[in-house]
């Protein structure tokens, strides 16, 4: 099944190795390798893959997040990565079963997965969630302040917090004004 829109919910386990996240399973790590270099070749860059479980047990979704190096995504681009990856993916066959093949854009209010993605929504207010707390906090929303070295800049009622990137479990963009204004001056 194709789908070439936003993702609204958080899956169970998610992202590459060079994505954040500390535990990536073998299998995520597989479909990295597999996919990736299809979506490289093609001119597209993947923001996210995910395996998801239906709530009532059945179907397995294979969720794909892309975009071009640019942010735009166009729905004729899902269909030519869709129709591209299921092409490799009848090949390698590295699901066991059946799954959904879903192909789509990050959305506006994206996942937040590689460093640049930090960089290049600073001044943009976003929720960050991490693995293990650092100073007692786990969660964070705030405005974006850019990446140094390792650590992700997030500014939350005035003050600045710098936390470890290979610490994040997740992090979102948060829908506001700014960013709508943001994404409609990209279309």
């Amino acid at each position: 099944m194709l789908k070439c829109g936003q993702v609204f919910h958080w899956p169970a386990f998610l992202f590459g190795e060079s994505f954040i996240g500390l535990h990536v399973s073998s299998q995520l790590k597989k479909l990295h390798e597999i996919i990736d270099p299809v979506a490289e070749e093609m001119g597209y860059e993947i923001v996210r893959i995910a395996m998801v479980n239906s709530a009532t047990g059945g179907d397995v979704t294979l969720q794909i997040m892309a975009e071009r190096p640019d942010g735009t995504m166009l729905i004729e681009d899902c269909e030519k990565l869709s129709r591209e990856i299921s092409v490799i993916m009848d090949v390698e066959d590295p699901i066991a079963g059946e799954y959904v093949l879903e192909v789509s854009t990050p959305g506006v209010d994206r996942p937040l997965t590689r460093r640049k993605d930090f960089e290049n929504y600073t001044g943009y207010e976003a929720k960050i969630e991490l693995s293990v707390p650092e100073d007692g906090r786990r969660r964070y929303r705030g405005l974006l302040q850019g990446v140094t070295d390792d650590l992700v800049q997030i500014k939350v009622d005035g003050e600045v917090y710098a936390v470890d990137f290979d610490n994040i479990h997740r992090a979102k963009l948060v829908l506001t004004d700014e960013l709508l204004a943001a994404a409609s001056r990209k279309q």
